[in-house]
């Protein structure tokens, strides 16, 4: 079995990133594989912000994974800094055999390295079996979230 590298994501991977978003059934009525431009556009505005990381496992050059990592400086909590976890995918090939366990070892590691006192992650009410997922890894629903559509 080969090994999984974990790295920031380049250009060449939103492709990539963004089939793994679309492929499920939520992501599949939000997401448009077919037209990459406001993707790339968001990739470029994430490259120029140092307080994001967006990162690919990657399998012998395959993107097989994805996150985005936001550290985020606050007042509360006595000025603590935290990060917040997005845009979790796994490929489909490779779900179920710990590779998204690694990926948020990789953030909650890469948040203490930074600072962070606290990591948190939404995930949709409808993805229960990622729920059961986040608690396993020590995660706990501590609140409940709240969206505006613009």
């Amino acid at each position: 079995m080969t090994t999984i590298g974990i790295r920031p994501a380049v250009r060449d991977d939103i492709a990539a990133i963004v089939a793994m978003l679309a492929d499920d059934a939520l992501g599949a009525t939000r997401e448009s594989p077919d037209d990459l431009t406001p993707y790339l556009s968001a990739y470029e505005r994430l490259q120029s912000d140092p307080n994001q990381l967006l990162v690919v496992a990657d399998r012998d050059g395959e993107v097989v994974g994805t996150l985005q990592l936001t550290v985020i400086p606050g007042l509360s909590r006595k000025g603590s800094t935290r990060s917040i976890i997005e845009g979790v995918r796994i490929h489909s090939s490779e779900r179920g055999h710990g590779l998204g366990a690694q990926l948020i070892e990789w953030a909650v590691d890469e948040s203490r390295r930074q600072g962070c006192q606290l990591v948190q992650l939404t995930s949709d009410s409808a993805r229960t079996d990622a729920h059961r997922f986040y608690e396993r890894l020590g995660f706990t629903g501590s609140h409940v979230g709240f969206k505006l559509q613009l």
